[in-house]
């Protein structure tokens, strides 16, 4: 009977952090893979297809920052000093929700930055995007992020 328990609370606490996805597969499925990429990108410090991962008026919510609006302020923001290096990126969606051509997808994300003497810092927190759907691909408009402990 014990053990009956123990397994039903596992599959209790095993769905109750479920992912919940809202909306055509098909968009899902590209968004899913366009926040992937993005992480990639972060990753590679590759600028241009980070901007190319935003529409052409999106925003940007830094954490203790102003709000940064177009591909030059957002470029500007993602842009690294020298000598740091993201070396890892990702991106843990909790839920997405499609309706049209937009979408909200929010939940937690966590990295590393390496310093030029090879330091490391790891950095985790919670996020929300707002997505556009713009000649048949999903693009981040709205991208609002903060640290947690």
């Amino acid at each position: 009977m014990r053990l009956f328990f123990i397994g039903m609370l596992f599959l209790v606490s095993r769905f109750s952090f479920a992912q919940k996805y809202i909306g055509p597969q098909e968009d899902i499925d590209q968004i899913l893979a366009n926040a992937k990429n993005f992480s990639q990108y972060v990753m590679d410090s590759d600028y241009e297809m980070i901007g190319k991962s935003y529409t052409e008026d999106a925003k940007i919510f830094p954490n203790n920052r102003d709000i940064l609006t177009g591909e030059e302020a957002i470029l500007g923001y993602w842009h690294l000093p020298e000598g740091l290096e993201t070396i890892h990126h990702k991106l843990m969606p909790e839920e997405i929700k499609v309706w049209g051509d937009e979408a909200y997808d929010y939940g937690y994300y966590e990295g590393k930055t390496k310093k030029a003497n090879g330091e490391i810092s790891s950095w985790k927190g919670k996020y929300v995007v707002v997505w556009r759907k713009e000649n048949g691909d999903w693009k981040m408009y709205l991208d609002i992020w903060n640290g947690v402990k």
